[in-house]
């Protein structure tokens, strides 16, 4: 209960900026809330004076003053609507914008273990329930209340005694309205989670359309799409069936009441004790007095789904990275002479990844890393820039020790070119000018010559401002990798990190991206990760992994003579001698041929 008055006190100060305009909505509400009193109150002079008594002055009086009443009440009604809309999507606005902000702080660690699906679900259909939470609670809260206040004050006004018999049905509302609200909080739950997993199959089948259609999977997809579908229509209908469910029982109770008063009600006015006018204009208020109790028993159900909507949010909102600036932090000097991997050990999920690494790499260097997959070559390229965090030992620039200076320097001087190209579905010049926003078109192309990749963007259709699709998919591997190359030579880093950068490529395009790569290197501090032992073979250094651990440091010529594992990898690689096919190897085994 305290956790969530808490968490609904936070809701709230969302409204602080818009003050103003909720106190002008307010105004409008409690206008609104007066003038619907005041129609109801209008009931008995209608019916008196005008129906029973004849007074022609007031049937000249009343028909316009309801026009001029109802005009007033729609004025003030769409100005109430129309801020309380502003003021709901600007909190939508800055609750996505706090929301993304808090994903762009977490480490990569933490995008291994959410899912796409997940994340997106909570910056949409989360954030949008926290909306309606606040601004659709506030709204019916205020205006309904008042609604509710001035139309009791006109029944207890005109027949108090009747307006006493209608409040015994109250206290068996609230009870109802109690267990509708927390069943329609833990059914929220559940639907959030389920449009997250509509979300995940969604993002994985579309990312993956190349894979889908690779292995003619489109019925797979269509039906795991179709499952976890139907599971979110049998949770919507489930969260539809409770909600729709308390107004027929509220209107049940309603009934039940105002049968009693046109009973009771209408034994006065036979007998003489009550004038048609005064019942009348008790029975307007009381059918009137329904609809703002409804909406104030649908505002319970509104919290519950809201707290539960809230919990994702602010969870997600209010996790600290694990990798952060440090208090005190400063700012890395310009690199100038080295940087050291001191009895460095790192670990995913419990199993060690690096083990006593011991490395010093001189400034302008180029320091290259080999070994079987696992080895560690890439988690030991992702602790420098802090992907990830050394859980013992420490690496340092210059005698600074990495975790003690900001994030921000630490990574403007570094530049990475990696196996898997990530590319925005923008134009080529979004694209290059993401390594130094604001750079120039000459600075572009510039950039774009020296990682060899200028003639075909000007082959392009709007050569710069051609949109490459998503992940560059309108482009070849060879093209998406001399454009990662062309980012980070304009970026003009002084650490320069290449992690399998030509693995995936043909030998053609192998050829074209070395070119650009020996051209990227040029004058900086590489350590490059490498599968294929024709790139390194030039390198100053080659570091040999095995299982976490350094097992060998030298020249190519040096390792090839001193150590068995390297040398075992350069034979595998480049084994002149062709092997005879197994008689019945692992692809027989499964069928093929």
């Amino acid at each position: 209960m305290v956790q969530d008055l808490h968490l609904y006190l936070r809701l709230l100060t969302y409204l602080k900026p818009h003050q103003l305009r909720l106190a002008l909505a307010v105004i409008a509400m409690l206008a609104v809330s007066g003038i619907t009193a005041l129609l109801a109150y209008l009931v008995k002079p209608v019916l008196d004076d005008v129906f029973f008594a004849r007074r022609l002055n007031m049937l000249y009086l009343l028909p316009p003053l309801i026009i001029l009443l109802y005009l007033v009440k729609g004025a003030l009604a769409y100005a109430h609507r129309y801020h309380m809309s502003f003021i709901g999507n600007g909190i939508v606005t800055r609750m996505r914008d706090e929301l993304f902000c808090s994903l762009q702080r977490q480490p990569l660690a933490f995008f291994d273990n959410h899912s796409t699906g997940d994340l997106m679900s909570r910056l949409t259909y989360d954030v949008n329930l926290l909306q309606t939470s606040v601004t659709g609670v506030v709204t019916s809260f205020f205006r309904d209340s008042f609604t509710v206040v001035g139309l009791t004050a006109v029944i207890f006004y005109r027949e108090w005694r009747l307006a006493l018999l209608s409040m015994e049905v109250f206290p068996l509302a609230l009870v109802i309205i109690v267990r509708f609200g927390r069943r329609l909080r833990t059914i929220s739950h559940r639907n959030q989670l389920a449009s997250a997993d509509l979300y995940n199959v969604l993002q994985g089948s579309l990312a993956g359309q190349r894979i889908v259609k690779a292995f003619a999977r489109e019925d797979y997809e269509l039906q795991r799409f179709s499952r976890v579908n139907r599971e979110y229509f049998r949770l919507r209908m489930k969260w539809t069936a409770t909600r729709e469910l308390s107004p027929p029982v509220m209107e049940l109770l309603g009934a039940l009441g105002i049968a009693a008063i046109i009973f009771y009600g209408g034994h006065n006015v036979i007998r003489g004790h009550s004038s048609p006018g005064t019942f009348f204009s008790f029975l307007a208020a009381l059918l009137m007095l329904y609809a703002p109790i409804k909406g104030l028993s649908q505002v319970h159900n509104t919290v519950q789904e809201g707290l539960a909507a809230a919990l994702r949010v602010f969870g997600l909102m209010d996790r600290e990275p694990e990798i952060r600036d440090r208090p005190g932090a400063q700012s890395l000097p310009k690199f100038s002479r080295e940087i050291i991997f001191q009895g460095v050990f790192c670990a995913y999920e419990g199993r060690p990844a690096l083990k006593e690494i011991d490395l010093v790499v001189r400034r302008g260097e180029v320091l290259a890393m080999v070994g079987r997959s696992g080895a560690g070559k890439t988690t030991l390229l992702n602790l420098l820039p802090r992907f990830y965090e050394v859980q013992q030992g420490a690496i340092l620039i210059d005698g600074r020790d990495i975790r003690a200076v900001t994030l921000e320097s630490l990574r403007g001087q570094i530049g990475m070119v990696t196996q898997q190209t990530i590319l925005f579905n923008d134009t080529v010049r979004h694209n290059v000018a993401y390594g130094r926003l604001g750079a120039g078109e000459e600075e572009i192309i510039a950039a774009l010559k020296a990682a060899f990749a200028y003639d075909f963007v000007m082959a392009l259709p709007q050569g710069l401002d051609t949109v490459i699709g998503e992940q560059g998919v309108r482009l070849s591997g060879g093209e998406c990798q001399r454009l990662a190359i062309a980012r980070a030579l304009l970026k003009d880093p002084q650490i320069l990190i290449l992690d399998e950068a030509t693995s995936s490529l043909d030998s053609e395009a192998e050829r074209e991206v070395q070119r650009a790569l020996d051209w990227l290197i040029q004058g900086r501090t590489t350590l490059m990760a490498a599968h294929r032992l024709s790139t390194v073979r030039h390198a100053d250094r080659i570091v040999v992994l095995e299982s976490g651990r350094i097992v060998g440091v030298g020249t190519h010529k040096s390792l090839l003579q001193e150590n068995a594992l390297y040398r075992r990898l350069y034979e595998r690689q480049f084994d002149p001698m062709p092997r005879e096919p197994a008689e019945a190897g692992p692809l027989a085994q499964l069928g093929g041929r």
